[in-house]
């Protein structure tokens, strides 16, 4: 049986286009029609239903795809044993975090690819949760709680929070003394989806997570944004320590209330290939989780 066919009949399935399945393999739009196809006619079954809208598994399709892809990751591991760590190939489709890829990862890559030249590497970053399945992705860096059950997390710490606010900010408004100062104060809303639910400042109170309404000036959708707004004195931020260190030590952000941090951020690594894992997948997560160790508790 076609290998190849088999890979695009996987990347169909989780992408629901010919010709993202296709651009994903490096392959025209007719030739992976013309491959599907004969892998269709060799098995004498259709493998997909198509629609104006999508393109989904039949279940001889579904059933295929379930045995299929521990198959294709063991030919993988196969072909890797008679191969050395500068033979490592083959492409792998990240997300991470913005700001993470920007200050942690990006300056690094230059080492990595050193080290195995022939990696291809897709870099996605966003602060949105992307679909690992349906978008192809063979692993992402999340922060904060995990909700796909399905998928496979691999816990390396959590990071420590700050309250911060800029130098403009302090000048405007003052600084806050106690929790009781922050009804006189701003802080920046964090809202991936710019939902309407109430600014609040988080906050520790024992083991227990304390939401207290505040006022705020601005919402923004990105950490980017979220950011930008402080230092332009608009509000407190609640961020990874690790992310403010630098600015911190530098005075262009100033830490407030000290003692009343944010609840500790989880940081995981999630992919979706459970057992079965490329070796070239894994070697790269095992290099994502070193640049991640001096990072977290």
């Amino acid at each position: 049986m076609d290998l190849e066919a088999l890979r695009l009949t996987l990347a169909l399935a989780d992408l629901g286009s010919i010709t993202a399945a296709a651009a994903r393999l490096g392959l025209s739009k007719s030739r992976a029609s013309q491959r599907l196809q004969a892998l269709e006619q060799e098995l004498g079954v259709h493998l997909f239903t198509r629609t104006t809208r999508a393109v989904r598994p039949t279940p001889d399709g579904e059933h295929l795809i379930q045995r299929a892809r521990p198959l294709l990751a063991e030919a993988d591991e196969l072909a890797a044993l008679f191969q050395g760590p500068r033979h490592l190939k083959g492409k792998i489709r990240v997300d991470l975090p913005t700001a993470f890829a920007r200050t942690a990862v990006i300056p690094k890559l230059p080492e990595l690819l050193a080290l195995h030249p022939q990696l291809e590497l897709e870099l996605s970053t966003s602060d949105r949760r992307v679909d690992l399945l349906r978008e192809g992705v063979d692993c992402v860096l999340r922060i904060g709680p995990l909700h796909e059950s399905s998928l496979t997390a691999i816990r390396l710490g959590i990071l420590t929070m700050a309250n911060c606010v800029s130098p403009a900010y302090a000048l405007r408004y003052g600084l806050p003394r106690d929790l009781g100062d922050l009804a006189q104060h701003w802080i920046v809303h964090y809202s991936p989806t710019l939902t309407k639910e109430e600014p609040a400042f988080e906050h520790l109170e024992g083991d227990f997570i304390s939401q207290l309404p505040m006022r705020s000036l601005l919402t923004v959708n990105s950490i980017d944004a979220y950011r930008a707004a402080c230092y332009a004195g608009l509000g407190i931020i609640q961020v990874p320590r690790y992310g403010a260190a630098e600015d911190l030590a530098a005075g262009r952000l100033i830490e407030v209330l000290p003692a009343h941090p944010a609840a500790p951020m989880p940081i995981s690594i999630v992919h979706p290939h459970g057992r079965q894992v490329p070796r070239r997948v894994r070697v790269f997560m095992t290099w994502l989780a070193t640049l991640v160790e001096p990072l977290v508790s």
